[in-house]
């Protein structure tokens, strides 16, 4: 569950940001920064597996896009302050990476869903990231076993699959991915 830091919700700045400890998943949405929940085994092995895949992908692709995964900042809006730091993301714009993070939308962000923050994510996070610009925006939630794909070029699709389903990553051609063997892995 996301808890304000802050019990008077002051807003806070990029430089009051770059201060806060490093060892703290913090994310802020309108200046409001908020303490996020660990992640989970299941959490980690779902991450793990996903970025495995996809930056086995993007490596043989020879292309400009950069798979990275949390802890990793997304700069989504300077005023008010709006950074993330998504489960896994692909960004494809090397002019949005500084080094320190990533300013501006990447092209593709999967979220985790934890118990406990699941509005963040299916409610919170699906308005900013569609506002930013986000190509393209999964939910993959452990517990209800579903992925939820938001594409957001053209008109809005939301479609939902279960955890037995191969999913197509609807920003490229050609990429799948199998979520029955992603659930093997859950199971060993």
């Amino acid at each position: 569950m996301s808890l304000a830091l802050q019990s008077d919700i002051a807003t806070i700045t990029l430089e009051e940001y770059e201060k806060l400890p490093e060892d703290k998943h913090i994310e802020v949405f309108s200046g409001i920064a908020y303490n996020m929940s660990s992640p989970s085994q299941e959490h980690q092995t779902i991450s793990m597996e996903l970025s495995t895949i996809i930056n086995t992908y993007i490596r043989g692709q020879n292309g400009p896009c950069k798979v990275f995964h949390a802890p990793f900042d997304v700069k989504l809006e300077d005023t008010p302050l709006t950074i993330v730091q998504p489960d896994l993301m692909i960004v494809c714009d090397k002019s949005k990476q500084d080094g320190k993070r990533c300013n501006g939308a990447p092209d593709f962000i999967i979220e985790i869903v934890s118990p406990g923050n699941a509005s963040d994510d299916y409610i919170r996070k699906l308005y900013y990231y569609r506002n930013a610009g986000v190509r393209e925006y999964w939910i993959v939630d452990p517990r209800r076993k579903i992925i939820t794909v938001n594409y957001f070029e053209g008109e809005m699709l939301s479609v939902q699959y279960s955890f037995d389903s191969v999913v197509k990553v609807n920003i490229y051609d050609d990429l799948f991915i199998d979520f029955s063997e992603i659930s093997k892995m859950l199971n060993s």
